[in-house]
Parts: structure tokens; sequence; C-alpha cells
């Protein structure tokens, strides 16, 4: 279970909130840091009503709460600098806690019908190709290791090669080995699901383990930090972050916007949107369809690029 971060005065709320703790976890399988951020909404949602309603509060309080009280609370976050992203999943949040405390107390009332702020559909920015390859080849520069330069390289070859996100590569462990030509994958909510596994990338992977001071066994990381341990996701966007500005590439280049490419050119290449759903381990079909108004994107960059009348 995640930990609880925002404790405050007691409240017979509280327990329900562990509650919530312990289904997000294990019945819903969220990602700790999911479990984090709804708990600490949670939390907040509760010593803002203790000030609100002017008492302790306890499930029954919690399932009378009208659209005016959320109105309320989301105006209080609003002034603390909540923008319309973070607002839209911050309510996302509260109305999950709240359904979720009306079935752990068995009222009779509803989720209060709140329309949430408009969330900007922002369409990820892909880059080239040889972006791309420039990157993982540029990313060893500043290693103090062959073996870490070698590690760097095959981390960013697989984003993008296999399309997946930097938490999936990094939880590799030995049981990947011996490499195939696919590779089994756990992803959100620990769904499992197969992806390719190019030539390149294995090669990069062999070349990596050849050169690395750790065994892996079954159960250890596939990607090992330099002493060791598990590799921590935000040394790769460190160093992609310090190989982007030496090749003059832009902010967007970042381990994620592999990942966003790979997706992006196996449909320019005439990928239909399931397989890609399936390759990408999107929930929804809509999460996949946003790659269409990127390759669209793309293609009016082109026009406008090379039409003399543009």
């Amino acid at each position: 279970m995640a930990d609880i971060l925002i404790e405050g005065p007691g409240h017979p709320a509280r327990e329900i909130v562990r509650a919530w703790d312990r289904h997000l976890s294990r019945d819903r399988r969220r990602s700790p840091h999911t479990v984090r951020a709804y708990l600490a909404t949670a939390h907040r949602l509760i010593d803002f009503l203790a000030e609100h309603l002017g008492g302790a509060v306890d499930g029954k309080a919690l399932g009378g709460l009208s659209a005016a009280d959320l109105r309320a609370y989301l105006a209080r976050r609003r002034a603390e600098g909540l923008g319309n992203s973070s607002a839209s999943r911050e309510l996302s949040a509260v109305r999950g806690f709240i359904g979720f405390a009306i079935g752990e107390t068995g009222g009779e009332g509803g989720m209060p019908r709140l329309k949430g702020p408009r969330r900007p559909r922002s369409v990820p920015r892909p880059i080239s190709p040889d972006e791309a390859v420039s990157l993982a080849e540029e990313v060893g520069e500043d290693a103090s290791a062959p073996w870490i330069a070698a590690r760097d390289q095959a981390v960013l070859l697989l984003l993008y090669g296999s399309g997946l996100r930097v938490a999936e590569a990094l939880g590799l462990t030995g049981a990947a080995l011996p490499l195939g030509e696919a590779l089994v994958v756990t992803g959100k909510r620990s769904k499992t699901r197969v992806v390719p596994l190019l030539a390149p990338v294995r090669e990069a992977i062999l070349s990596y383990l050849s050169l690395s001071p750790w065994s892996v066994s079954k159960d250890e990381p596939l990607f090992r930090g330099a002493r060791g341990g598990p590799l921590n996701g935000e040394l790769i966007r460190r160093v992609v972050r310090k190989a982007r500005v030496r090749l003059g590439l832009s902010e967007r280049t970042t381990p994620h916007a592999l990942r966003h490419s790979f997706a992006t050119h196996l449909l320019g290449r005439g990928a239909d949107l399931r397989s890609l759903q399936e390759l990408l381990g999107h929930a929804s079909l809509s999460s996949t369809q946003i790659y269409t108004a990127v390759d669209t994107a793309h293609l009016m960059d082109v026009y406008r690029n090379a039409h003399p009348r543009a």
C-alpha cells in the first residue's frame, strides 16, 4: 500500500481513506504514484470540509456533499495555483473517493453533478528517426564508464524501437533473457503485453550486458545503476537533457518523446490504430487516436515547408 501523505486532525473519514488506499493498491492495481496522489487529494478534501462544514468529517458528510461544496473546494485549489489539467485530475480523484465512501458506508447519496474544467487536448510532439538515433548515440558522452554509456544507449533505443514507457523499460528483469524477437512487458496496472524487439535494439542490450560488471538473475533488474541497484528514471531524463543541448534539439526531446515517435512513425507507415493500441498498452482506443492528429500535423508541416504557396 502507498504511504498516506497527509494525516492532519482526526476525522472518521480518515479510516475511509485507508480503506480506499487498500482498494486502489490491491483491487484496482493503481501505480504507487497514482495512489499517493489520490490519497493526498482525499486528505486535502477532508481538511477543507472540516473548515467548510464546521465539524468532523465522516462518511455521512461525504455522501451529503453538494455541487456547491465541490465548487468551493475547487475554487480553493485554483486559488492555490492549480491549473486546468491539474484541477481536472483533482476532481477525478475527488469523485472516486466520494463514490468509494458512499459505497463503504452504505449511504444513499450520489455524486453531485459537476462539470470539470476543460482540458486542452495536447498533441504529442514526436522527433525524427535520425534525431532519435543521434540522441541514443550521444547520451554516452558523459558516462563515467563504457558499460554505463552502453546502458543508456540501450535504454533509449528500447524506448524508440519498442515504444516502451521509461518505467516499463527500467522494470525489465533478467526474466527477459535470453532475448528473442519479442519482449513481454509489464505496463500500467500490472498488465502485460508483447512488443517487438528489433535486431539493433537487441544488439544494443546485449552489448550493454557484455560490458556490465553486474550479473543478472531472473529477479534482478536488467538495467542497473552505477552501484548495482535499480536504474532511476530521473537519471535517464537527466542524460537526455544534456545530450539534446549538445545536439541542438528542442526541449520537447525527452525520453517519453521517443515513445511518441515510435507510435507516430508506425502510424505513418500504415499501422492500424488497434494494433498500435496493443503495442502501446493503452487501455482505451481514444488514448491511441491522438496519434492520428500527430500524423495530420506532420503532413501539414511537410506541406507548409514544401509548397511554394504555403
